[in-house]
Order: structure tokens, then C-alpha cells, then sequence
């Protein structure tokens, strides 16, 4: 007899040694360090907020290797806390000190929520998106740090978050679903019944991390959310939510719909925007991509629009569940529910 279990919601104690073993690895730093538009947009985006950051007390939140730490006293910080809860905090006070900063950046080793600054603090800085934006819910120890150790008038780096989608034609899934047809010409064996099963496996309800073309974009993108870090509460973090109208460019198949964000760093003149954009140069968060239950097919601005919701799992708070409800064209209004865990899914 067969037993099922209902699955078990983690405490929160192994959610957060979970996430923090994740990042005791050198692996996700050589890929953080590598991608050169997330490190350069930092690094600039400092730079280019010295003003208000030389002679100032600086708060790193999650600092990893360091590296951010280490671009503020560039910048001309006087004093920087790097917080960092992960094994990884022991080879950024090594790499502060072969920096000869050890004098001014404070490598702590601990979680932000259980840390105790000496003082107040100028600026925040942190790099805490995750795929979908709020996948690993670090903005929620971002937020904490805001309340409890920001000085009014403060800056954050980055201060705005901004979520987009657009529906998509991924030709790879295409080819995969239509493979089974071209089997018996190949092999003189009929396996066309597998194109069902083949789309229950591939448009399941997995959040998808990929590369999306440019090509594959079928419409302009759409903003369904911001949030500001100078005012976004940690209860508003539970549902994220957005509506969103996309007119499709011309004939082709819907198969899935594509998410992605960007952050804003505050500038003189204009903001220094981070895009993940298929549009922009590709970063390590690629894109977010939710496959349909059916490819539907479109013309020249037929309407894809709904309503996307993004919010914690009830299994893990750190693993985000996406929920949408669309139509497309005059077809009925439908609705999928989708889920990204500890990992993601290697691309098509």
C-alpha cells in the first residue's frame, strides 16, 4: 500500500543553514565575480554615489567575498560593516586584508538579524536578487537592516527593483515536442503518441531559468511591480503583485511567459540601471521563464494580459511560487501556478 505524505513545511533554522551552505562554495562566487555586468553596475553604481558615501559609515548586507565592500572604501568610506552569515566570510577577511582594508572594513561573520553594529550607518549596500527577483528572500534582511541601523536620510544601493514580463516563443521547446512525430522516419518506429507526455514533462510548473533570445520575445515588456527599498515592507514582500497587457508583435506561438527585473542605483543626473533584460547583455540571473499548459497561437497585437503574483512557499520562505492568471486573445481566462526550489532548471 502506498503512503502519501503531505510535504513537510522546513523550520526556518534549516531554510536559513540551507541558504547559507549554498554560498559557502567557491562555485556561486566565481559566478557572481565573473558576470561582469552585475559587478560592474555595483562597482559604478558606487563610484558614482562617492559623494554621498566619502567619509561615511557603510553597512554591507550579505557581502560574500567582499567585493562591494572593498568598491565603498574605493569610494571613500571611512568605515564598512560586511555582514556576511556564510563560511564564505572567512576568505573575504582574507581578501580584505591582502587589500590592505582591513583597517576600515569590519568583515562579521553572522547573520544581519542576530548582529549587533557599534553604530548607525550612512549607506546600505547589497546585492540580494535572486532569480524572479525574490527568489532566497534576502530583501527581507535588506529591509530589517533599513529599519534598525539606517540613519534617516540614508542611502541604499540599490534603492528602486522593478519586475517586467513578456509572452515568449521558445523555439527549443518546439523542436523537443515535435521530435516524437519525426521518429518513425527516422526509425521506421511511431512514437508520436510521446508529443502529450513530452509536453506534461517540459511545460510542467517549474520556475525555468534561462536564456531567452531576443528573437524569442514576442511583444514590448510589461512593468507589473516596483518596489522601492526606502519604503517596501517585509508583509508587502508576502505578494508581490501586478497586472500586465502585452500586444504581440505579429504571427506566432505563445508557449510560455518570460519574467525578469532590474535595479536602479541613484545618480546626479540619471539612475544607473542593472537590467537582466533579454534585451541587455546576459547576466548569471538569465531569465525566469513560466512554460503554459498549451502553445496558443497569435497574430499581429492580439492581447496577452492578467495578473502575476509572486510570493513564498509554504514548503520554504526562501523558495518563491509564482502565480498567473491570463488570457490570451479571446481565449478563456486561465490560470498557473508555478515553483523553483533550493536549485533551478538546467535550460531546455
Amino acid at each position: 500500500m502506498t503512503q502519501f505524505t503531505k510535504k513537510r513545511k522546513l523550520d526556518q533554522s534549516v531554510q536559513d543553514s540551507l541558504y547559507f551552505d549554498s554560498y559557502s562554495d567557491v562555485t556561486i562566487h566565481e559566478e557572481m565575480i565573473a558576470d561582469k555586468v552585475r559587478t560592474n553596475s555595483y562597482r559604478l553604481g558606487i563610484l558614482r554615489n562617492s559623494k554621498t558615501i566619502q567619509g561615511k559609515v557603510v553597512l554591507d548586507v550579505g557581502a560574500g567575498t567582499g567585493v562591494l565592500s572593498i568598491f565603498c572604501v574605493q569610494a571613500g568610506a571611512k568605515k564598512v560593516y560586511a555582514v556576511e552569515a556564510s563560511a564564505i566570510a572567512d576568505q573575504a577577511k582574507a581578501i580584505v586584508k591582502l587589500n590592505k582594508m582591513d583597517d576600515k572594513i569590519d568583515v562579521i561573520k553572522g547573520t544581519l538579524e542576530t548582529t549587533d553594529l557599534p553604530e548607525a550607518v550612512d549607506v546600505i549596500v547589497s546585492e540580494w536578487m535572486g532569480y524572479a527577483l525574490l527568489h532566497e528572500s534576502m530583501l527581507n534582511s535588506v529591509i530589517f537592516a533599513r529599519d534598525k541601523w539606517l540613519k534617516p536620510g540614508g542611502l541604499i544601493l540599490p534603492s528602486k527593483a522593478e519586475l517586467y514580463v513578456a509572452p515568449i516563443n521558445d523555439l527549443v521547446v518546439e523542436d523537443r515536442l515535435s521530435f516524437w512525430s519525426t521518429v518513425k522516419d527516422q526509425y521506421g518506429v511511431d512514437m508520436s503518441c510521446m508529443s502529450d507526455f513530452a509536453r506534461k514533462c517540459i511545460m510542467n510548473n517549474d520556475i525555468t531559468v534561462n536564456m531567452v533570445t531576443v528573437e524569442d520575445v514576442l511583444s514590448h515588456p510589461a512593468k507589473f511591480a516596483e518596489l522601492d527599498l526606502y519604503t517596501v515592507t517585509t508583509e508587502q514582500l508576502k505578494r508581490v503583485k501586478g497586472s500586465f497587457t502585452c500586444e504581440c508583435f505579429g504571427s506566432s506561438c505563445v508557449n510560455a511567459l518570460c519574467v525578469w527585473f532590474s535595479v536602479n542605483f541613484p545618480g546626479e543626473e540619471k539612475p544607473l540601471v542593472l537590467s537582466t533584460s533579454p534585451f541587455k547583455q546576459e547576466t548569471h540571473w538569465k531569465q525566469s521563464v513560466l512554460y503554459l499548459d498549451e502553445p496558443i497561437d497569435v497574430m499581429q497585437d492580439t492581447k496577452v494580459e492578467g495578473e502575476i503574483t509572486l510570493y513564498p512557499s509554504e514548503e520554504s520562505s526562501r523558495h518563491i511560487c509564482i502565480h498567473v492568471d491570463y488570457t490570451i486573445g479571446d481565449l478563456k481566462k486561465k490560470s498557473k501556478t508555478f515553483t523553483m526550489g533550493d536549485g533551478y532548471s538546467d535550460p531546455q
